[in-house]
This record gives structure tokens, C-alpha cells and sequence, in this order.
């Protein structure tokens, strides 16, 4: 008992010495406005703030606006929203040093003098990639991800590193080391996650460009949640080398890193400086595939699938008004659209993605948890991970009447041999060759789906772990997919809401329920899909939904 007390008291040594780590960043970010401001209090910040990506990177590349004072414009509404929402955990300092190097050098690369935040499992030379794991502070990177090298070589400063979940295996935002992180437009909503961070410092205003990762949803969640534009690409169009995992080495589900912005121009801009040469050569297993700007720039009429549910989990009617307007919008702009159905999406989450992820029965996962003060958002995972099998074999069985979902989870999450780990990778690749043969049966373009939404309460992603159906069916196909605000959530829709009973109505539909409530005006929006490697179409699609 001692022993364990003091190894407890050292742990929380660790995580105060990492939050005064983090109140320092924010002074240093503080002192370093105020010098700036003292020395030219004749700049607009509001002007430079209020300015698009692309226009301001063409400001800054032409010279009419100088690289510092979109610095301090930015670091100063950064740590505002630092305060309000808790979304930094670290100031690059080092960024200061790049922005007096920048003005020096010649203004090349398509994002020079842009300000770019960093999701915390993003490495970055000198910083700690967290993950919310104590056992992760003071173990700086060795070098930047790949992501980072090549954001710098395209002149980008990278000036913040943001906050996660705990192991990053949720869509909500909070850790033991740094809490939690709050929605810029409702402090009482999460920002969704597990790139939550980003969401609510790209959604408040204070970056223009962020840059996160997504293995189920945790770019489309933030970006969802804060009523701004994401997309995930396929998993292996950006390079991943230098980011940490939620679960490592595992590949029923693809992860991927993309961007989050405020609109789709700034999504393309960042895919066009990624998808260089640069990014090639640092990582020869990223395809040479360059930004096609023909494809991203077409204006022929588009052939594009839609549907209002995946039958698994009930949009609220505020999702499916969305996706109906959207439609709406779509067929009187000259585009077809054909219903599309779904099926067997319970199969995909509970046999596919849960299965795939804890394959070793969640053993490894676990593992990752070992000497941990909390268990974070998912206490449930962790918990069946560590039941023995006999166990999970007598609850699923016991459960499967009354909670036939919690069953299915509880034989999702029992060990696979080799043998069977890998029939669940040829029944992953032979369903996504299924889904393809009934995209190009009915000669689709993109697809347009519903997005989970609006932003739950903060807590309310731990009790709702099953209601990633939406997002998480694209990460087990690898397709691109990318998110776009497109409504509002009225008071007709939350009179709607009360007749709201949910597909299976069990305790999950009777909590997802209470999460949709009391959101009159956050932000709503929907799914644009593409099929793999078409990026650039997904981007045209998501263009095209923005300016509707």
C-alpha cells in the first residue's frame, strides 16, 4: 500500500509539473501579444482575423501582409480561446524563432506565413505527444512527423499543439493532464473528438488551418460539433509516419490525417501544399498522386447516392431535415440523386470495426492503460477488455435478449486466433468490394450522408460509444469523406425530437435521446463521400454543398 501510494503520489507530481507547463505556454503566449502590440498598436487584428485562408495566404505570399502580424493575430485569439474552451496544451515556442526567420527568407511554398495548429498526437520536435497518457510527458519527439516537415517546407508555422481524450479512443475531449476541452459556440458541449482540440480552436477563430487525425470519426466529429469543415482522406493519401496511434498496428479500421478549417477553399489549399513532392520523398509509401485541380474544379453535373439513416442509429430530425435540404438544393442546381441503401451497418460496427480494433481481445489496449491513474471515456472497452473469456461468453449470452447491442459488443471483444484475424480481413476487403459494386451499379459520383449531430453534452460521448455508425462505417471501407455545416437546429426540430425512440430502444436510444436535447441553433451538418483516393471530387462535392 505504501509503495502504491508513493508510485500515485509520483504520477500526480508528473501531471501538476505538465499543467504548469501548460499555464507557462499561455503566459509566454500572453507576453509575447502584449510585446507585439506594444511595438505596432496600429494593426488590425480583426481585418487580419477575418480574412479566408486563401486570401490571406496570398497576402502574405505577395508581401501586402507581413508574417508577424498574422502571427500575433493569431496567437492572440488563440489564447483567448485557450481560456474559454481549454483547447491548447502547448505554445511552440520555437514558431517565434520560424516567423523572424520567414521574414528574412524568400515568401515560397503555398502556406507561407500561415499559423497551423497541431493535434497533440501529432509529433513535433520537442513536444511530447501525449495522448492524455501520463507515461507519455517528458518524452519529447526526436524529430517532426512527416506532416509537420512538410507543412514547414510549404513555409506553414506550426505555433500550437491541442488537446485529446485519453488514448484517443472517444469523441469527446478530456484527459486527466489537461481536462477537458469545451464547444467555442456552448461551453456546456463537448467538442466532439478525438481531434476536439482542434475543433473548438479552429471553430472559435483562433487557427485558420488545423490539422488532426480520424480513425472513427475524430476529424468529422470536432468539425461537426463546431460548424466547421473537415475531411478525412483515404488512409494512405497523407503520410502517418511521426503520429501516434489509439490502437497500434492494428488494420480492420483505417486511420488517416487531414485538415480542419473554416471552409472548403482552406481544405483544398492544405491538400494542395500536402500532396507535394516534398510529402513524397519524406515518405515513399504515400502514392505520388499530386492534387488533381481538374477534378477539383469541374462543374459537369454530378450523379450522387443519399440516405437519411443507417438503420443502426436514428438521426435526430435535425440530421435528417439536413440531408433532405441538401438534397433539395443539390436537385434544383441541375445534379441527380439517387437513394441509396444501406444494410447490415450492425454487422460493420459490432463484427467489423469493434472486433478488428480489439482483436487480441483488447489485451493491448490495456496494456496502453497499465500504471494510469483514470480510465478516461472508456471505461467500458477497458473493463471488457480485462473480463476473462468465460465471462464475456456468459454476458453476451445473458444480455443478448434484453440488450442484444451490449451482446454484440461483448463477442465482439473476445481473442482471435491468427487464423481468424485474418478471415476478418478478407471479410472487411470482400464487403468493401460488395459496397463499390453497388456505388458503380447505380453509377454514383460522391454520396451524401447524414452526420451525427448536434454537438451531445459534455460526458455524453462515454455513454454513447455505439453511435459512430455514421462516421466509422468509412474508416472500415477507406473512403474519403469530409464533413460540411449546412443548417441550424430549430425549435421545430426539437419539438420533433420528443416522439424520438431510436432503432433498437434500449438505454443507448433513451441516452442519445436526452444528448440531441436543448440544441436549438448548433450547428447541423452532412457527409460527403467519395470513393478511395478521389479526394479531390470530395472536395469538389463538399464546394458545391457549401456554396448551395
Amino acid at each position: 500500500l505504501l509503495l502504491r501510494w508513493r508510485r500515485r503520489r509520483a504520477l500526480w507530481r508528473k501531471v501538476a509539473e505538465a499543467q504548469e507547463r501548460q499555464e507557462r505556454s499561455l503566459v509566454r503566449m500572453e507576453k509575447a501579444v502584449q510585446r507585439f502590440r506594444e511595438q505596432h498598436p496600429s494593426v488590425s487584428t480583426a481585418s487580419i482575423l477575418s480574412l479566408p485562408l486563401p486570401e490571406l495566404s496570398k497576402k502574405l505570399r505577395d508581401g501586402s501582409l507581413p508574417a508577424d502580424h498574422v502571427f500575433y493575430a493569431y496567437v492572440g485569439k488563440a489564447l483567448q480561446l485557450a481560456t474559454e474552451t481549454n483547447c491548447i496544451t502547448e505554445f511552440l515556442q520555437e514558431s517565434e524563432n520560424q516567423v523572424r526567420r520567414a521574414k528574412l527568407k524568400e515568401k515560397q511554398g503555398l502556406l507561407y506565413g500561415v499559423p497551423v495548429s497541431i493535434k497533440d498526437s501529432i509529433d513535433c520536435q520537442g513536444h511530447d505527444s501525449t495522448l492524455g497518457f501520463i507515461k507519455n510527458l517528458n518524452k519529447p519527439a526526436a524529430e517532426d512527423s512527416v506532416v509537420v516537415q512538410v507543412l514547414k517546407r510549404q513555409g506553414a508555422i506550426p505555433f500550437v499543439k491541442t488537446n485529446v481524450p485519453q488514448s484517443l479512443i472517444s469523441y469527446d475531449c478530456n484527459n486527466l493532464i489537461f481536462g477537458q476541452t469545451r464547444n467555442p459556440l456552448l461551453y456546456t458541449r463537448t467538442p466532439g473528438g478525438s481531434s476536439g482540440g482542434e475543433g473548438a480552436l479552429v471553430g472559435g477563430g483562433g487557427s485558420i488551418l488545423g490539422i488532426g487525425t480520424d480513425v472513427g470519426g475524430s476529424l468529422r466529429f470536432p468539425a461537426a460539433f463546431c460548424g466547421i469543415c473537415a475531411i478525412k482522406p483515404t488512409g494512405k493519401r497523407l503520410s502517418k509516419r511521426g503520429i501516434m496511434s489509439g490502437v497500434v498496428g492494428q488494420k480492420a479500421v483505417a486511420a488517416a490525417v487531414g485538415p480542419l478549417a473554416k471552409d472548403v477553399e482552406s481544405l483544398a489549399l492544405c491538400l494542395r501544399a500536402l500532396l507535394s513532392e516534398d510529402m513524397f520523398s519524406l515518405d515513399s509509401t504515400v502514392p505520388p498522386l499530386p492534387f488533381n485541380e481538374e477534378v477539383y474544379s469541374s462543374t459537369k453535373p454530378l450523379r450522387i447516392g443519399y440516405y437519411e439513416t443507417d438503420f443502426f442509429t436514428m438521426p435526430s430530425p435535425a440530421m435528417r431535415r439536413a440531408v433532405r435540404q441538401t438534397k433539395e438544393l443539390l436537385e434544383e442546381a441541375g445534379h441527380t440523386l439517387v437513394p441509396f441503401e444501406l444494410t447490415n451497418v450492425d454487422c460493420v460496427i459490432f463484427n467489423y470495426c469493434v472486433r478488428g480494433m480489439f482483436a487480441d481481445g483488447g489485451s493491448s489496449f490495456v496494456r496502453k492503460f497499465k500504471g494510469e491513474l483514470e480510465k478516461g471515456g472508456t471505461r467500458m472497452f477497458f473493463w471488457l477488455a480485462k473480463a476473462p473469456h468465460w465471462l464475456k461468453t456468459l454476458l453476451s449470452w445473458t444480455s443478448k435478449p434484453f440488450v442484444p447491442r451490449l451482446s454484440s459488443i461483448i463477442r465482439s471483444m473476445k481473442e482471435n486466433t491468427v487464423d481468424e484475424v485474418w478471415s476478418l480481413h478478407q471479410e472487411i476487403e470482400d464487403f468493401c468490394h460488395q459496397f463499390i459494386a453497388q456505388w458503380k451499379k447505380l453509377n454514383l459520383d460522391v454520396m451524401l450522408c447524414p452526420m451525427l449531430g448536434p454537438a451531445f453534452g459534455i460526458g455524453y460521448p462515454a455513454k454513447l460509444s455505439v453511435a459512430v455508425s455514421y462516421t466509422m462505417l468509412y474508416n472500415a471501407l477507406d473512403f474519403p469523406a469530409g464533413v460540411v455545416p449546412v443548417t441550424l437546429v430549430t425549435d421545430e426540430d426539437e419539438e420533433q425530437l420528443k416522439g424520438y425512440k431510436g432503432y433498437y430502444q434500449d438505454w443507448w436510444d433513451r441516452t442519445l435521446a436526452k444528448a440531441f436535447r436543448g440544441s436549438v441553433g448548433m450547428p447541423v451538418a452532412v457527409q460527403c463521400v467519395a470513393l478511395p483516393w478521389q479526394e479531390e471530387l470530395c472536395l469538389r462535392f463538399m464546394k458545391e454543398v457549401e456554396t448551395l
